[in-house]
């Protein structure tokens, strides 16, 4: 396993773990706001996985996939789960396309930014990571203080014992 795989797997398997521990909560409680980040624990997961969907769509030039807001499908705990996993195989998929090509430094263009701006696969690859990794430990502080227990530390070697790994 390769310097990539762990990164990749890692995020996608944290943020699940969030996930997971989020189909205890109520809606009130995922929709409670707080002072930091997007406000509550369903908006922050929600941007995290949306994040992941909306950059791997635009390096990948194709159209962004609608985002889903309904809670009953794309913005529950469920639906962020499947969204998440779909999204961890696309970003998957093109990183290791990236890296098999040695197109790290190719650019593309981000015609969402105005005026689109042209930006290096690695450095999105590495903004989409290092950017989930920001937002969940901002889950990770409204999860405390909604007083859920035994939380996750998150780090590559909890992910690497957790599978076996090491």
């Amino acid at each position: 396993m390769d310097l990539l795989d762990r990164l990749l797997g890692h995020d996608a398997w944290t943020t699940r773990q969030l996930l997971l521990l989020c189909r205890e909560l109520t809606a009130e409680q995922l929709d409670q706001p707080f002072d930091i980040g997007h406000r509550t624990v369903r908006a922050s997961l929600l941007h995290i996985v949306r994040n992941m969907e909306v950059w791997t769509d635009l390096m990948c030039g194709g159209p962004i996939r609608p985002g889903d807001a309904d809670p009953s499908n794309g913005s529950s705990i469920d639906g962020l789960h499947d969204r998440l996993n779909r999204a961890a195989d696309d970003l998957g998929r093109l990183a290791r396309g990236v890296a098999a090509d040695g197109r790290w430094d190719a650019l593309w263009t981000d015609f969402l930014d105005d005026p689109p701006v042209e930006k290096s696969c690695g450095g999105a690859i590495a903004h989409i990571i290092t950017h989930s990794m920001h937002h969940r430990a901002q889950v990770l502080f409204m999860l405390r203080h909604l007083g859920v227990a035994e939380l996750p530390e998150g780090d590559v070697f909890s992910w690497e014992n957790r599978d076996g790994l090491s």
